[in-house]
């Protein structure tokens, strides 16, 4: 059977499990790329059923469910997490304010650029401010003072695809990664430029992704404690949360994880900081204008 780049396609010896899209083929091996989870993997292509379009409509469907599920979750959580925050710039409701709020800066650098576009639509919606970058693995460490310097994010997501393979190594070898060493040098590389782990929160990582060494080398968040497959859109999740948790508050590593679609298998972290920070009065834009035309007035009458 004839392949290329971009089929969608599942593998044989694994029952057919993972929907992967084909990036690149090399003498008769395909490097391929998890549709929905962030994966890499290869094989040989004989191994390779194309999907079907009724079975990629199928499983689409269920992830978007999910998506959507995990995406309520997170609206629920946003209300209560704003109802608090209202509460307290009003000082328990006994005086009528208005506020406004200085949101946070996500610099996403991402090896894979078709969930980075999913993610960035994601952060959108989320009413997020998000700096997408997309970079192979291996050049992200080399990039990435370069970009924060630039940017200055409050926020930093490393993410792209990984694998662990046990023929290569036991869980402990960073070897038998993929691209976990790519990311732990990436994170080591931005805590050089900002060492405080309230300062610039991070997430790093991708399916399977040596969860330990990223903690170590200076990550908040990161993935995988159990080497299990994330989705592509967690990391987005993960930085909402912290985003719009106030930066009085310290951000409950549980109530993180539970809304992302993969759960404390998939994605760990430490106690960190909220981003959000709240300020007053908050000046509307009519109120603005009719400030700009008394100022205007009163050069006209000097």
């Amino acid at each position: 059977m004839y392949f290329a780049q971009d089929d969608l396609v599942t593998r044989s010896s694994y029952n057919h499990d993972v929907l992967f899209r084909v990036a690149s083929i090399h003498s008769n091996v395909a490097i391929l790329y998890g549709e929905e989870i962030r994966l890499e993997a290869d094989a040989p292509l004989n191994d390779l059923r194309k999907a079907d379009q009724q079975e990629v409509r199928h499983i689409r469907q269920k992830s978007k469910e999910k998506e959507l599920y995990s995406y309520r979750l997170f609206r629920q959580d946003y209300h209560l997490l704003k109802e608090k925050r209202d509460y307290e710039a009003s000082h328990g409701y006994s005086e009528e304010v208005s506020f406004f709020q200085l949101p946070a800066q996500v610099l996403h650098i991402d090896g894979d650029p078709m969930y980075l576009r999913k993610c960035i639509q994601l952060y959108e919606q989320l009413g997020l401010h998000v700096h997408g970058v997309h970079l192979n693995e291996k050049e992200m460490a080399t990039e990435v003072t370069t970009l924060i310097e630039k940017v200055r994010p409050d926020m930093l997501v490393v993410t792209g695809h990984d694998a662990y393979s046990k023929n290569k190594g036991k869980r402990n070898d960073l070897r038998a990664y993929r691209h976990s060493q790519n990311f732990v040098e990436t994170v080591r590389n931005a805590r050089d430029t900002v060492p405080s782990l309230d300062q610039l929160v991070i997430f790093a990582g991708a399916c399977q992704s040596h969860f330990e060494s990223l903690i170590r080398a200076g990550a908040n968040f990161a993935s995988s404690p159990s080497r299990i497959n994330i989705h592509a859109l967690d990391p987005v999740y993960i930085a909402a949360r912290v985003a719009y948790t106030s930066f009085m508050d310290k951000v409950d590593v549980w109530d993180v994880l539970r809304n992302t679609l993969t759960g404390e298998k998939g994605i760990g972290g430490v106690e960190t900081k909220g981003l959000l920070r709240t300020g007053m009065p908050h000046i509307k834009e009519d109120e603005s204008k009719k400030a700009d035309h008394a100022e205007a007035d009163d050069e006209k009458n000097v």
